[in-house]
């Protein structure tokens, strides 16, 4: 049995529906349900005697401790995170409080339950902590790619968060050697993205007939990652990985933001198109750039390719084209998860930069 934290949201539940579509290990799901976090991501998993789902906090060091004592799970996989650049930069406490204060508590209830682990399970345990490229910082036009052993420079106060919650998983393992292993991704897309981040959002708007807004000139660069491919990268991590090590999971795929914004106007005309036979395009909105917006990120993903053998399945093309026609799919999901406090954040947060 593993634990996985966060396994509501965007990434933790493809993990979640990823490991039991690959295995018969069953999963102990501890996710908050913040704003973000959706129990309608799951919905497959009902009745599954392999998903055990607790809603609950991971800096509820007493809830933790009793989920580890009572069920003994050989691993925890941390997703648990809150993960928006604006949103954070609007209020950044909650990010304190999760992805810091959170991760302490979880490594302190981890170490608590590893320590009085028998000898063969406490050689076989692992902390599996999912973080960012942006915990680096930003990188010039010609600059290299982000390697493992890339100085940590984060610009808002989501990264800073993530970042110093690495720099705990890192301490835990050299103070106390408890096994722990890091990966930092890149960008993701895929089923069940809450439509506040650049790719549904754009898919959302389209098909809504409202503006896509797009920061500054949109020339800010990301990897892209499909879902699905960052899924089987953390299988991967957790099966091999070097206790102590950090790997970076990339899709090797740079593009600028209106690269992707052009790319799913595109699918949307010829897979939905507007009824007025005009092209999604028309509706791209220039607003005002995000405060100390990273120019660009790049991951070097070569270290996990040759030591543990992975590489995504996907190129963008066909991942986005897949991510395209799942929201096409998926309209009610769409519509439930855009409540009245969704409304209100993207008229606050995109409606102070209209220009």
């Amino acid at each position: 049995m593993i634990l996985v934290t966060g396994g509501a949201g965007f990434i933790g539940a493809n993990f979640v529906l990823d490991w039991l579509a690959h295995s018969d290990e069953p999963v102990i799901n501890l996710d908050k349900l913040t704003y973000a976090g959706n129990r309608e991501n799951l919905a497959s998993l009902a009745g599954d005697p392999r998903h055990l789902f607790v809603r609950g906090d991971i800096g509820d060091k007493a809830l933790t401790g009793r989920l580890l004592a009572e069920h003994r799970p050989r691993a925890i996989v941390n997703l648990a995170a809150e993960s928006h650049v604006d949103r954070s930069i609007h209020g950044p406490e909650d990010f304190i409080q999760t992805n810091i204060v959170g991760t302490f508590h979880l490594l302190e209830a981890a170490r608590d339950y590893w320590s009085a682990l028998a000898d063969d399970a406490r050689t076989a345990f692992r902390f599996l902590h999912v973080s960012t490229d942006e915990v680096y910082g930003s990188l010039g036009k010609d600059d290299d790619a982000f390697s493992e052993t890339h100085r940590h420079a984060p610009n808002s106060p989501y990264s800073a968060s993530k970042a110093a919650s690495d720099h705990l998983v890192r301490a835990y393992h050299h103070t106390y050697g408890l096994p722990v292993l890091t990966t930092n991704c890149s960008n993701n897309y895929g089923p069940y993205h809450f439509p506040e981040k650049l790719i549904p959002l754009m898919i959302v708007n389209a098909l809504a007939g409202k503006p896509l807004p797009v920061y500054g000139d949109g020339q800010q660069i990301r990897d892209w990652l499909y879902v699905k491919d960052h899924c089987s990268a953390i299988r991967r991590v957790l099966a091999a990985g070097r206790p102590g090590e950090t790997y970076n999971v990339g899709g090797w795929n740079e593009k600028p933001n209106l690269e992707i914004v052009h790319t799913v106007c595109a699918l949307l005309d010829e897979l939905r198109p507007r009824a007025d036979g005009q092209a999604y395009r028309q509706q791209i909105a220039y607003v005002a750039d995000r405060p100390g917006h990273d120019r660009r990120y790049a991951i070097d993903a070569r270290k996990i390719e040759s030591e543990l053998g992975w590489r995504p399945a996907e190129t963008f093309a066909t991942g986005i084209r897949k991510t395209v026609q799942w929201y096409l799919d998926h309209q009610d999901w769409v519509r439930n998860v855009q409540s009245g406090a969704y409304r209100d954040w993207v008229a606050k947060n995109y409606g102070e930069r209209q220009s």
